[in-house]
């Protein structure tokens, strides 16, 4: 009985040591994630950085800033209303009231929806400002609130102001790291031909 309890004894404490070697692996390989996670981040905002002072309306890949009112249904509402100089005002006054509505925390427009297992908030069609909105202004204007709103529960639930994420103007969706890094290339091998003619 005492070997087979030296056996067993002697299993277990392998069994110990292996669990230990595990953990202290499992350690390592997170730290070395938790780093290239920050490195990765850190290139992403470089490249925001970069592609934010380089990107023009043609580029593919651009910043875009997530939360930020579409200003063309505004102003394409605000042509078909006004005249002369009160086009622009009317634009710019009725742009900054719906971009603070869209960033104040105390209005909340999300229902709670759930899809199969999943639960997310989605824009309420029936919230009385956006109705009132599509009365006044279009469903164009209404639609340019709502995806805002969208954006920013998407990009910044925990916030309400604009985010900006590099993103794949030709794909409409976010665009990836290596995207970027491309286009950022593009625009430097471009400034360069520029500088040398």
């Amino acid at each position: 009985m005492s070997d087979k309890d030296e056996e067993l004894k002697k299993v277990i404490m392998d069994l110990e040591e292996e669990r230990s070697d595990l953990e202290d692996a499992n350690s390592e390989l997170c730290q070395k994630l938790c780093e290239s996670n920050d490195e990765i981040r850190e290139a992403h905002e470089e490249l925001i950085s970069g592609l934010r002072d380089l990107s023009d309306e043609s580029s593919t890949i651009r910043v875009k800033a997530m939360g930020r009112i579409d200003e063309k249904p505004f102003l394409k509402v605000c042509e078909q209303r006004f005249s002369g100089q009160d086009v622009a005002l009317q634009h710019a006054r009725l742009c900054s009231k719906w971009q603070k509505m869209v960033m104040d925390s105390r209005w909340e427009p999300f229902k709670i929806q759930r899809s199969g297992d999943k639960i997310e908030g989605v824009v309420d069609e029936e919230d009385e400002k956006l109705k009132n909105l599509s009365i006044e202004w279009g469903e164009d204007v209404k639609k340019a609130v709502k995806t805002a709103l969208e954006e920013l529960y998407e990009y910044n639930g925990s916030g309400r102001y604009p985010v900006p994420v590099l993103w794949n103007f030709q794909h409409g969706r976010k665009a990836t790291v290596k995207e970027g890094i491309i286009a950022h290339m593009k625009h430097q091998i471009k400034n360069l031909k520029r500088k040398r003619t």
